[in-house]
């Protein structure tokens, strides 16, 4: 379908305001993950309403060291792909637009939930994951929100933030999209050697065997992942089974409900996250 390419938000106040709004909000380098994000987004809003997807390389998200310069920009295809997938409208905005007069001195606090697993791993990037997103969600003021759930924690976040402080928005969780060999899509894996793309599968290959050993409970769980992951020489950042509802970990047998088995691990020089669902119960 056409799809508007909008740099200010000036310009996105003045397109697409029939029927319901939903958006998409990504750093660009889109995939087909992205792209079921967007179809998901055009399911739930219609052939009449709007979907916007967003672009941007939020700088408040990379700690030192992190790879905000290399990350890969490739705004002409993001476009493309997003128009084939169903959005009416891109924003991509300059830093300056987002962040007039420089860093925001007033931030969102991810609070205790932000502090372990990735917010361990990168300090200070929950705090700026969730200031741009509520900025996005002023500027693009949707009715729905769609995010992926291979970003477990940051999906929580922005659940919580958005209860937490009154939010008129519906956030919706899309499933990960994987290759047929179980990979999770993500933006990063381009920086994958061919040799370290299948060390990388056992990421996967351990989620799903500690899915499998559900039913004995979480700490079999974790003892069937661990396995796979250290047949394969991965040691990982971490290795956790959670609660999503507040993103602690669920240490102890008998817990009933839904969880989440999370991995997060450098495969040569490139940082991966994936993550299951479980039942427990």
């Amino acid at each position: 379908m056409s799809t508007t390419l909008v740099r200010t938000a000036a310009e996105l106040a003045g397109v697409g305001r029939g029927g319901a709004r939903a958006v998409v909000m990504t750093m660009g380098a889109l995939h087909q993950g992205h792209a079921a994000l967007v179809r998901a987004a055009r399911d739930r809003v219609g052939a009449g309403g709007t979907v916007v997807v967003t672009v941007f390389v939020n700088p408040l998200q990379f700690g030192p060291g992190e790879d905000l310069d290399r990350y890969p920009r490739t705004l002409d295809a993001d476009l493309a792909l997003a128009g084939q997938a169903g959005a009416s409208v891109v924003f991509a905005p300059s830093v300056d637009e987002v962040y007039p007069g420089g860093e925001p001195r007033v931030r969102i606090d991810a609070g205790p939930m932000g502090t372990g697993y990735e917010g361990a791993s990168r300090p200070g990037h929950f705090d700026g994951m969730l200031t741009v997103v509520a900025k996005l969600l002023h500027l693009t003021a949707p009715d729905l929100a769609f995010f992926g759930e291979k970003d477990g924690q940051q999906l929580a976040l922005i659940r919580r933030m958005v209860r937490d402080l009154n939010f008129p928005v519906e956030i919706v969780g899309v499933p990960t999209v994987r290759e047929e060999d179980g990979l999770a899509l993500s933006s990063r894996n381009r920086f994958l050697a061919a040799e370290d793309r299948r060390t990388a599968l056992a990421l996967s290959r351990a989620l799903f065997a500690g899915r499998d050993a559900a039913p004995a409970g979480p700490e079999a769980v974790r003892r069937a992942a661990d396995q796979v992951l250290a047949a394969a020489g991965l040691v990982p950042d971490y290795l956790a089974v959670i609660d999503p509802a507040d993103f602690t970990g669920i240490e102890q047998d008998g817990f009933r409900g839904e969880a989440v088995l999370a991995v997060a691990a450098k495969v040569g020089t490139t940082r991966l996250i994936d993550n299951v669902r479980l039942q427990f119960g």
